[in-house]
């Protein structure tokens, strides 16, 4: 059964990777997209583009009315959901299904099955995968978080049931802080995935981060394709990866992929998937989870395979074995040739904590040469939203070996200018400075002492972040060069583009009452339009700024409320991570800002007024 029309439910640079694979192999690539998303990179690649007709995640890329409606409209027969978003969400599988059309990727029975992290737990625990205590059912109380610490120690961690990338995870170290953890997991995991069910699992406190990625047919059959280190990470988020996993002992790495076929072997797994464990110093092996999808960081294992990913997921699809895929029997793993590491490239500022930044790119220089691969989703000109995660591209680098590697990266980083928003690009260039990830003196597995919090505990507090600043927020507002307009015209999108000095459309639009108005303006001025307040020189030393531009989750202090300068008062959420903003002095918290109001970066929420 061929497949030859494909729609994407995702957007940005894992839409374009799938939009280049259904090229690859001679298919029709169907977009979907958000308003704010209009102009972007994947929707002009695509061969056919439908509007779903909303600004946020809940509205479009979550929202599976609309993404069948749409898949129904371009007449598509199978459907491909990226990562994030409704990938691993078993309800949208059946609804692809249902509506007469091939899912790409593991059937919903598995993807609830494995979805579900205590069902997962279960089925590694039966086939002697190593694991960690934890619950076998959601909590719904932080007072079951206290008792669950109480008998298993601290630190431990609280995890969405249906998560994945570090949202709806948070990690508790001292038990006053476990109400508002439990109560931030729950949020991001029901903005995030629709589902705010979390369970608890002891955390170990310096382990590496090592997953296993499998393929699977509908004949049973699944294969190990290599090993991959994301120990890399902050908040839970990983920065850097690289396969395969290194310093490893043989015997750890076997264990692992025998582990991680066992588990989908189990659960009748078909396509691509992941399975992840910690790995702590002393050789114990914990299993994480399945994402039943396919991985950001995928390309690692492609460059160091030889295998397509996801080529091998549209095949799998169609009903071929694995052997007709990649010529593999099923029981031994994929050979790695060489080592590659990947690179995400975030608009995130880490000279001031990370912050994610919308904007606009102003300009693009990417990467070239032997073993440099560039996977983005952005080009010069392009908007970053603040309605969806940070990420902006992935720069894979390959080398025969991993001290090749390493330089070879040097080099691509230095290559790579990205302006208009801020990036991690000078981050990444100190990490692959360190001692600790470099491991000097190759071939000693003590000298490679990156783990989960590695980058918090260690590198972080030895930096001054200004050194880590790459590149600035141009401005706070993005103004349009043009009033444009847009058309979609048989599943094409169209921009019409009306000089922004031809005011007489916005004087009329502005004549028109209240709403309607300001409607009418905003649909002229199309997503490239964004306002923000003005720098206020006299504003007072007890201001409470926004240091990202997002929306205001909820405040942390009451109005009214004393609090010390540093203490957390307020939570702003932009690209789906939440950051919680200090008092800058000692004093009685004024509100200003309210729960749901959009606001930009530096945007005054409300003032710390100093007691007399």
């Amino acid at each position: 059964m061929r497949i030859n029309r494909i729609l994407i439910a995702n957007r940005g640079e894992i839409a374009v990777r799938i939009i280049h694979a259904c090229h690859d192999t001679g298919r029709t690539a169907i977009a979907v997209y958000a308003d704010p998303d209009a102009d972007a990179l994947f929707v002009h690649l695509a061969d056919e583009a439908y509007a779903l007709g909303g600004e946020t995640s809940k509205d479009t890329y979550l929202n599976i009315g609309a993404i069948i409606a749409a898949a129904r409209k371009a007449h598509a027969d199978a459907v491909h959901p990226g990562y994030g978003f409704l990938s691993e969400n078993a309800d949208f599988a059946q609804a692809v299904i249902d509506a007469g059309m091939t899912w790409i990727g593991p059937s919903p029975e598995t993807i609830r099955m494995l979805g579900s992290k205590v069902e997962a737990r279960r089925i590694a625990a039966e086939v002697g995968a190593p694991m960690a205590p934890g619950t076998t059912a959601p909590v719904h109380d932080p007072k079951e978080v206290v008792a669950f610490a109480r008998e298993h120690g601290l630190p431990l961690a609280i995890k969405a049931v249906y998560g994945g990338g570090g949202r709806g995870l948070k990690v508790v170290h001292e038990l006053k802080d476990v109400e508002e953890a439990f109560l931030s997991a729950t949020h991001e995991a029901e903005v995030a995935f629709g589902n705010g069910d979390c369970f608890i699992e002891r955390f170990l406190a310096r382990p590496r981060h090592v997953e296993v990625q499998v393929l699977g047919d509908r004949n049973g059959r699944v294969v190990a394709v290599g090993t991959r280190d994301c120990s890399l990470q902050r908040r839970n988020q990983k920065l850097i990866e690289e396969a395969p996993a290194p310093f490893l002992p043989p015997e750890t790495t076997t264990r692992l992929e025998r582990a991680a076929v066992a588990i989908c072997e189990r659960a009748g797994y078909a396509s691509a998937g992941t399975v992840e464990f910690l790995v702590d110093p002393d050789g114990t092996m914990s299993f994480m989870e399945v994402n039943t999808r396919i991985q950001v960081e995928h390309p690692v294992t492609e460059v160091t395979t030889g295998v397509d990913l996801v080529a091998a997921q549209f095949a799998i699809a169609e009903g071929s074995s694995i052997g007709d895929v990649i010529a593999a029997d099923g029981v031994a793993p994929i050979p790695a040739h060489g080592h590659a590491i990947e690179f995400r490239i975030n608009a995130e500022d880490p000279s001031r904590g990370f912050v994610p930044f919308p904007g606009v790119v102003e300009s693009l220089r990417t990467p070239s040469g032997p073993g440099v691969r560039f996977d983005t989703g952005i080009a010069a000109g392009s908007i970053v939203p603040d309605q969806f995660d940070s990420m902006l591209a992935k720069l894979i680098v390959w080398a025969p070996t991993r001290q090749e590697c390493l330089v070879r990266a040097r080099r691509a980083l230095a290559e790579l200018e990205i302006d208009g928003v801020p990036t991690v690009k000078a981050f990444d260039e100190r990490v692959l400075a360190d001692p600790d990830f470099m491991a000097i003196g190759d071939g000693e597995p003590d000298a490679f002492r990156v783990y989960t919090r590695w980058i918090e505990e260690v590198l972080l507090p030895h930096i001054a972040p200004a050194t880590l600043a790459s590149g600035s927020p141009k401005s706070r507002g993005i103004a349009p060069r043009n009033v444009t307009m847009w058309i979609e015209l048989d599943g094409r999108r169209m921009r019409l583009g009306v000089p922004a000095g031809l005011a007489g459309l916005v004087n009329m639009a502005g004549a028109l009452p209240g709403a309607a108005g300001a409607d009418l303006i905003a649909g002229l001025a199309g997503p490239s339009a964004a306002t923000g307040n003005a720098p206020d020189a006299t504003r007072p030393a007890g201001a409470i700024a926004s240091t990202i531009t997002g929306t205001v989750v909820r405040w942390l202090a009451d109005d009214g409320a004393t609090v010390a300068e540093g203490d957390p008062v307020v939570v702003v959420e932009a690209m789906k991570m939440e950051t919680e903003i200090a008092a800058p002095i000692a004093g009685t918290v004024r509100q200003q800002a309210k729960p749901g109001d959009a606001v930009r970066f530096d945007d005054v929420l409300g003032e710390v007024v100093p007691n007399c």
